[in-house]
C-alpha cells in the first residue's frame, strides 16, 4: 500500500505532539518496517525543515530531514501538480498541492489528522487512526 502522509503526521512524531503522536508514531514505523510504502510531498520536507529549524535548531532539522528522506519517497511537485491544484475544488491552495502530488506519483491514499480539508478528493483519505486499524486487520 502507497500512503501519503501528510504533514501533520509527521510534525506529531518529530515534536512529540500529545495526544497525536502515538498513532502517528505507529503509521511512520510501519513505512520503517515496510509493512506500507510512504510518501512526503515534496512541499512536506520543506515545511518540515522550516519548523524544525524554528522550534529546535538547524542541526536537528537536517538531520531529522535526512533520516526521513532515507525513509519515504518524495511525491514530485511540478507544474502539472500546481495546474491541477490551481483548477482543483480545495479551498486550500497547500492541501491540493499535496493530494495532486500524490495523485501523480500513483498513491492509494493519504493520512491526515484534517480529513475535512481532503472532501473533494478520489482518493481514500484517512485519518492515523482509521489506517492504524485497516493496518491491524491485514
Amino acid at each position: 500500500m502507497k500512503v501519503l502522509i501528510d504533514t501533520n503526521v509527521i510534525l506529531d512524531v518529530l515534536l512529540n505532539r500529545a495526544p497525536f503522536v502515538e498513532l502517528s508514531a505507529n503509521i511512520v514505523s510501519s513505512v520503517e518496517t515496510r509493512e506500507i510504502e510512504g510518501y512526503l510531498c515534496a512541499t512536506t520536507v520543506t515545511t518540515l525543515d522550516y519548523l524544525i529549524s524554528k522550534s529546535k535548531n538547524r542541526q536537528q532539522a537536517k538531520s531529522e530531514i535526512k533520516k526521513l528522506l532515507h525513509l519515504f519517497g518524495i511525491s514530485d511537485v511540478n507544474a502539472r501538480v500546481l495546474g491541477l491544484a490551481a483548477d482543483s475544488e480545495f479551498t486550500d491552495f497547500e492541501d491540493a498541492v499535496l493530494y495532486y502530488s500524490g495523485e501523480c506519483t500513483g498513491v492509494d491514499c493519504l493520512v491526515t489528522r484534517n480529513v475535512k480539508d481532503f472532501k473533494h478528493a478520489s482518493l481514500p483519505v484517512y485519518t492515523p487512526e482509521e489506517l492504524w486499524g485497516i493496518l491491524l486487520v491485514r
